[in-house]
């Protein structure tokens, strides 16, 4: 999980400094909205590399490092401690509890707009549903519906090209994208690129609007006036569509820019190239070659970077109760538990094709017999499920680290 969110955070950024850089002060609005829906496809589905390139170099085949484990040494009994287990289970806790309150404030927001629409006065404004609104706000839309004030209404103070912005919103469908976003970003609050996203995405979506509004009027500066006089109000709705969001000197240059067709299709075509570019980069498959084996004929061993299909080899009952087995079978010699040893021991060990351990090695050693204790026990170890490759058995290389606290 760690590593897909890793790589989809790296493209997710890589395509948005695109957007920045390359695309956002174009006029070409239609495009950078598909550009920036699809970079937030991309991103996320990419990383699960659904689809697989393979290419062969000769390197060293790695291996899967286990989560650290604890041996406390007590004077009665050792207890196996997994210093990552209570970190993810406080992680995966916080996490679900920040995403459910995420997910409330979203049903709550959604809830409003429902009684706002059912509680209000609505008429028909331009072909368009309005609700009248008795409290001040400015207008703003959601789904299918402008919000207006209701005194503004009966006074008729509310422009008709304020009208036409909120109806562009409206056909364009831009609450839609703002639902996708929001969904997004209680699943990866975590990640704040995503705030990103959807300010740029709301932008454009107001870029989008203000041309639909240019391209049926003769007065670009009563337009450009108009916004600036609603900009003086801040207040912002949640989910909206509402005029005042972000109103800039870029977005109001960007009204009387003229668009480039010749630029437009360097610019697609170079975003094309980027994105062919990163779909390849993220779904080759880079397989070590046999260099590196024991025998011509031995197996082929899991590598943890590989991007097929890959299962991991588990122990009986899974990690926790291998962490478990480990405490149980433990034995602290007596010169150790004398001499209060402490420190990091680290071990490597394969799981063979059949399930079974093999070529024990001792990487580091706290000496007093604690490397060849670990050997002994994993050699009690009952054979686990084989890990592998594209539905095939294959070894598999695993770091054990341990820690081993003196009892104090």
């Amino acid at each position: 999980m760690i590593a897909y969110i890793l790589k989809s955070s790296v493209l997710l950024i890589i395509l948005f400094a695109i957007y920045k850089l390359w695309l956002e002060n174009e006029k070409m609005h239609g495009f950078n909205r598909i550009y920036l829906l699809g970079s937030l496809v991309f991103g996320l589905t990419i990383p699960l590399q659904l689809f697989s390139f393979d290419t062969k170099i000769s390197k060293a085949i790695n291996s899967f490092q286990l989560p650290e484990m604890v041996i406390n040494n007590s004077a009665q009994n050792l207890n196996p401690i997994t210093n990552n287990q209570t970190i993810i289970y406080s992680l995966l806790a916080l996490y679900i509890i920040i995403a459910l309150l995420l997910t409330v404030r979203f049903v709550l927001n959604l809830y409003s707009f429902h009684k706002k629409t059912k509680y209000n006065k609505s008429q028909i404004i331009n072909n368009q549903k309005v609700i009248l609104m008795p409290e001040i706000i400015l207008p703003h839309s959601f789904l299918n519906t402008i919000f207006l004030n209701e005194d503004d209404v009966k006074n008729n103070l509310i422009d008709s090209q304020l009208i036409a912005h909120e109806t562009a919103h409206i056909r364009q469908k831009h609450t839609l994208d703002i639902i996708f976003i929001e969904a997004i970003q209680i699943l990866f609050w975590f990640n704040p690129i995503f705030i990103l996203y959807k300010r740029a995405i709301k932008l454009n979506h107001e870029f989008l609007a203000d041309e639909a509004v240019i391209n049926q009027s003769e007065s670009v500066s009563h337009y450009q006036n108009l916004l600036l006089k609603m900009a003086s109000n801040q207040s912002q709705i949640a989910l909206a569509s509402s005029i005042n969001f972000q109103i800039t000197k870029k977005r109001l240059l960007m009204m009387t820019k003229k668009e480039s067709r010749l630029r437009a299709i360097l610019k697609t075509t170079t975003v094309g190239f980027v994105f062919a570019m990163l779909f390849f980069a993220f779904n080759t498959t880079t397989i070590a070659q046999g260099s590196n084996r024991k025998a011509i004929n031995e197996p082929p061993t899991l590598r943890a970077d590989s991007t097929e299909n890959i299962q991991q080899p588990e122990f009986p009952g899974g990690m926790t109760e291998f962490y478990k087995f480990i405490g149980k079978n433990f034995k602290m010699s007596d010169e150790a538990s004398k001499n209060k040893i402490s420190g990091k021991a680290y071990l490597e060990f394969y799981v063979e094709k059949d399930g079974s351990l093999s070529d024990y090695k001792i990487v580091k050693d706290l000496g007093y017999g604690i490397g060849n204790e670990i050997i002994r026990v994993l050699k009690l170890s009952p054979k686990w499920k084989p890990g592998t490759l594209n539905n095939e058995p294959v070894r598999v290389i695993y770091k054990l680290p341990m820690t081993i606290q003196a009892e104090k």
